[in-house]
């Protein structure tokens, strides 16, 4: 531990000042973007870094972002090294293969903060841009082959300096997508934020005085450290292993198989992923990034979620994985929908070891963002309408009590789903139905949470398309001891004409007409235990609020003498 000359209280007070920076970042940028999938969604992440990239505090927002501001700090020192950067220089990189990079719509802005001429810390946010351009509307798709399919790349280049605004690379960003006031807004958004933090960091020096700031952030991180690894020795120690199938890669139907052997020590835990599938043809690969920050996710929720994140709380992890897998996949393999994989790499070590911590973790959920572009032209309007969002859907079981219903997935954390007020308002489409997904599924003696349909009905003449990417749609969530997988996720089409309707898991830009439905489907989590044992009474209640059949209460859960 570091030696320290400072009080606790003062320590207390400036890590609670670092932490507040953070969450100030994060409102601030709520507050004045121009995208529903930022101020409504809240599809961003927003924190500092010391001068090394060490992270010091995270606001809230997406979880599957955790620890890729590290890297795309990083990124701005291995290129440009700590001499070359100057007060009011801002960077912009979206790289998922070196710049800290996730897909090409999850945008970055690193700033540098001096106090004194002195290089001391970094602000950084990450936002999903509605567009970056590329080849679809929405800038990621399931049928890309390669990154420059998906919209601009930008490789760690100075969007200001020293203050000065780039015109030059605004005016490209504004040539090259589809929504320029939106996009354009977003940037200017992050360095808002940004600059906020660099304001209240040094506030921070002015009051306590760089040397303490300093002592106090080696603390801290030392800190996180030993309270992860207190934590860590909780945990039961062994090996634990797991594999799995993601659907496909949005281009073939072959699925692909990942596996993830777990070690855990009194002061280690490893995640070694070696022998995952190699990268695809199709966008679900995810990079390095993504696959560190899905393990810092699911390692926190193992060791203790309330502990603020900082670079020491990630000390006691090792991931491997070699490169060029679907995991770690290398330039220029597509990466549009990613988070398939990435948020896949999360639950496969939850399943090595929810039966063995069943008191911190549930049965798997439905795992996928259940992403979805819906294209269309507004029918008050007349103007191009471009909804990108993610969909909630149905948790796993636990030991002793029955899973969630209707949240969003592991990797989008403190994100919401887009109101069907704002959908029908700014994009022009009717919601006809918004309800529990009542498909069977999810049994055990505790039930899997639902998961939900919402139906999307097409009002403009000139029609739309839709592209989704539903995973867990042909494997799905799985049960533990006993408890029965959950029902799978899914887009179905349905036509104004009467054809039958269509139902699929990935679609690029399936065609609508005025009148046709995209209807929405997540499925329920995985149960835990066998169904026979579940409470008699339970299966009453859920048969009288009508969330199970009274098939189901009778073949699976036992109950005899009953009617809907």
């Amino acid at each position: 531990m570091t030696a320290t000359t400072l009080d606790p209280f003062t320590i207390e007070i400036i890590k609670d000042g670092l932490n507040v920076i953070g969450d100030e970042m994060f409102v601030s940028l709520q507050r004045t973007s121009k995208s529903p999938i930022i101020y409504e969604v809240l599809d961003y992440c927003c924190g500092i870094t010391d001068e090394k990239g060490q992270l010091l505090a995270q606001g809230n927002g997406v979880a599957g972002f955790l620890g890729t501001l590290t890297f795309a700090v990083q990124s701005v020192l291995d290129k440009f090294g700590p001499e070359n950067l100057k007060p009011g220089d801002i960077f912009i990189t979206n790289d998922p293969y070196t710049g800290g990079g996730t897909h090409l719509s999850d945008v970055s802005l690193v700033m540098p903060i001096f106090y004194r001429d002195e290089l001391v810390a970094f602000s950084a946010n990450k936002a999903h841009w509605t567009e970056v351009g590329g080849k679809d509307p929405g800038s990621w798709t399931t049928d890309s082959t390669d990154v420059f399919q998906e919209g601009l790349q930008f490789p760690c280049v100075r969007l200001f300096s020293a203050g000065e605004p780039n015109e030059a690379l605004f005016d490209v960003i504004g040539a090259n997508v589809r929504t320029p006031d939106m996009s354009l807004g977003d940037a200017w958004a992050q360095v808002a934020s940004c600059r906020l933090a660099g304001l209240r960091f040094q506030d921070l020096c002015d009051k306590h005085g760089l040397p303490a700031v300093k002592e106090a952030i080696d603390i801290l991180l030392d800190y996180g450290e030993a309270m992860v690894r207190q934590e860590l020795g909780k945990l039961p120690s062994g090996v634990y292993e797991a594999d799995d199938w993601i659907d496909d890669d949005g281009i073939t139907s072959e699925p692909h198989h990942c596996q993830v052997k777990v070690t855990v020590t009194a002061d280690k835990f490893i995640a070694d992923f070696t022998g995952s599938a190699p990268q695809t043809q199709g966008p679900i690969n995810c990079t390095w990034t993504g696959l560190v920050s899905a393990v810092r996710l699911i390692f926190k929720a193992l060791t203790d979620p309330h502990i603020p994140a900082n670079e020491g709380t990630f000390r006691a992890l090792e991931v491997i994985c070699p490169p060029g897998t679907v995991l770690t996949a290398e330039r220029p393999a597509p990466v549009s929908t990613y988070w398939e994989t990435m948020i896949f790499a999360a639950d496969l070590v939850w399943k090595a070891l929810a039966p063995a911590v069943p008191d911190r973790l549930s049965a798997g959920h439905f795992l996928s963002v259940c992403g979805d572009v819906t294209f269309t032209i507004h029918p008050d309007t007349g103007k191009p309408a471009i909804l990108v969002e993610p969909n909630a859907g149905g948790w796993g079981a636990s030991i002793d009590q029955d899973g969630t219903s209707g949240l969003v997935c592991v990797g989008d954390g403190e994100t919401y789903i887009l109101p069907l007020e704002v959908t029908e308002a700014i994009y022009g489409i009717q919601v006809d139905r918004y309800e529990f997904n009542l498909a069977p599924g999810g049994e055990g003696k505790y039930q899997g949470g639902r998961g939900l349909v919402r139906d999307y009905r097409i009002l403009s003449d000139q029609g739309g398309f839709i592209t989704a990417t539903f995973g867990r749609h042909k494997f799905h969530p799985w049960g533990v001891d006993g408890g029965r997988n959950g029902s799978m996720n899914a887009v179905q089409i349905r036509f104004a004409d009467g054809r039958e309707p269509v139902t699929v898991g990935k679609t690029a830009r399936y065609p609508l007409k005025k009148g046709d439905v995209a209807r929405l489907i997540t499925g329920s989590g995985g149960g835990w235990g066998d169904p026979a044992a579940r409470d008699k009474d339970a299966v009453r209640a859920d048969l009288r609020a009508g969330l199970i059949s009274a098939e189901t209460a009778r073949d699976v859960y036992g109950l005899t003498g009953e009617k809907a």
